[in-house]
Order: structure tokens, then C-alpha cells, then sequence
């Protein structure tokens, strides 16, 4: 081969390896075991908007697997094992967050052949057993908790953790199915968790928010973001960007696992140029 072939060819390969090195990847934070967000087969709705994302930025999507418990960003988004963390609330003071891309609440959770609840006020929920989640192994009690026994009613209420028996599959779903088995006549839940697990039931359960979703020093209500590092602010800003460009296919995703969303609080980050 000619000293003018291999000249070309090196350089070809250099151009190559240039391209490889170019490539991009998108590396997110997900726990491998919690739906109907994320797991580890990809099957929950924040996998699903990673993937929308890493389709729209031509990258690879590599996923770093952590349950998502005390620490979780420390060890996994601060500690640059990636950069992105598709569920967190808003304006999260640790992180960096983009504009919400959605804005979900509490839900009642009833067998569809009972009457719905109409608010914590309803005189029903007194002669109900009821399900609340508590978070932690201290047993913290929920914003619902709280905003029943603000009202005296505690003795018919039974307690689910929100992280369920992480041994299993689905942990997060025995609050909904304890409704659907008869165990318990209403659940009180995060939004998300209670709509997709409800439609998975036959029948269907019903999910209506809680009222009033302004229970007073007790949010019922949350704007959902994403997360990067707190001072990766071009990461930031593409983030923002893709979220206003893919807001209908985002939208489609939520729909499609029934997670119960409400118009973006008034002065939201959601209404950010």
C-alpha cells in the first residue's frame, strides 16, 4: 500500500475515533424496583421519558441503579454517577430542577361499586377502613394522615408503607390492591401510584384528588421536575428546552399510565419564558 493510502486511511481513522469520542450519552438515576415510575426493565413511565429524551438528543441511555431512599441524590446525582434524575419535586432546594412537567396530588381510591369520597370533610371516611402511606421506617406519617387526624379519625385507619417489601415486585401497589381484595374501602395515595396500579385492577378502581388540596401547612398538591446538579446550568437549560418541544409526547406518556394531573400551580416554573 502506498505511503498516500495509508495517510488516508489513518486519517480516517482518526476522524473515527474523533466521532466516537463525540458521542453523546445520557446518564440517569433511577430506582431499579418502582413502579409505575421506573425499573429496572424500563417499564414505567419515568424510563419511558428518558428514553423519549435520549431519542431526541441522539445518545445512548445508560441508567445507574439506586432505590430511591434517604440519600439517593447524595449518593447517586451529586456523587456525578449521572447527571440527570427524571422525578423530583420542584424547586428541590439540593439540586438544580427544570420547569415542571407535570402536577399530580393525593387520590382517594374506592372499589367503583361504592360511592366516591368527596373531600377529608366527607362523613364517610369515619366509618370506613382506611389505608394512608407512611414514609421511613419511623413511620412519618403523610400529608392525608396528618389531615385525618386533624379531624379525629384514627381509629379506622391502617397504615402501608410508601416503599412497600422491596423483596417484591410492585412494592409501592399494596396500598391499591388491599382496596381491591376488600382489606381495606379506601386508600388514600401519590397521585401516580394511585391511578396506574387502579386501572390495573379488574374492574378498575375508582381515583378521585383529595379535597381541599390546600389543607393549610399540609401540601397536597406537587409540580414534578427534573433534576440535575445544581450548578450544571446548561444541562439545565437543555432540559428546560426539551421538556417545552416534547410536552405533547410527555403528555401522551402520562395518559397512557393514568397519572392524575392538575393545572401547574399559579407562579409555577412551568410558566417560565
Amino acid at each position: 500500500m502506498s505511503s498516500r493510502c495509508l495517510d488516508a486511511a489513518a486519517a480516517l481513522l482518526l476522524c473515527l475515533g474523533a466521532w466516537g469520542a463525540e458521542a453523546r450519552t445520557l446518564r440517569v438515576c433511577a430506582d431499579p424496583n418502582n413502579l409505575p415510575f421506573s425499573n429496572r426493565r424500563g417499564e414505567g413511565f419515568e424510563n419511558k421519558i428518558a428514553e423519549l429524551l435520549a431519542h431526541e438528543l441522539n445518545a445512548t441511555l445508560v441508567y445507574t441503579w439506586r432505590a430511591q431512599r434517604r440519600g439517593f441524590l447524595r449518593e447517586t446525582l451529586n456523587a456525578e454517577r449521572c447527571d440527570v434524575v427524571i422525578g423530583i419535586p420542584a424547586e428541590l432546594e439540593s439540586v438544580g430542577t427544570t420547569r415542571p412537567y407535570y402536577r399530580s396530588a393525593y387520590v382517594f381510591v374506592t372499589r367503583d361499586n361504592e360511592p366516591r369520597i368527596a373531600s377529608f370533610d366527607d362523613p364517610a371516611l369515619r366509618h370506613k377502613t382506611l389505608g394512608v402511606q407512611l414514609i421511613g421506617d419511623d413511620g412519618w406519617n403523610t400529608p392525608p394522615a396528618h389531615a385525618l387526624t386533624r379531624r379525629g379519625i384514627v381509629e379506622n385507619i391502617r397504615g402501608y408503607t410508601l416503599y412497600g417489601d422491596y423483596r417484591e415486585p410492585n412494592p409501592t401497589a399494596r396500598i391499591i390492591t388491599a382496596v381491591a381484595h376488600g382489606e381495606i374501602d379506601v386508600a388514600l395515595a401519590w397521585g401516580p401510584l394511585g391511578g396506574y396500579f387502579a386501572a390495573l385492577e379488574h374492574p378498575a378502581l375508582q381515583v378521585s384528588p383529595v379535597k381541599p388540596l390546600d389543607e393549610p401547612g399540609l401540601p397536597m398538591a406537587w409540580d414534578i421536575s427534573m433534576a440535575v446538579r445544581k450548578d450544571d446550568r446548561a444541562r439545565l437549560s437543555e432540559m428546560d428546552a426539551l421538556l417545552v418541544r416534547l410536552r405533547p409526547e410527555i403528555d401522551a406518556i402520562l395518559a397512557e399510565y393514568h397519572v392524575p394531573r392538575l393545572p401547574s400551580a399559579p407562579g409555577s416554573l412551568d410558566t417560565k419564558p
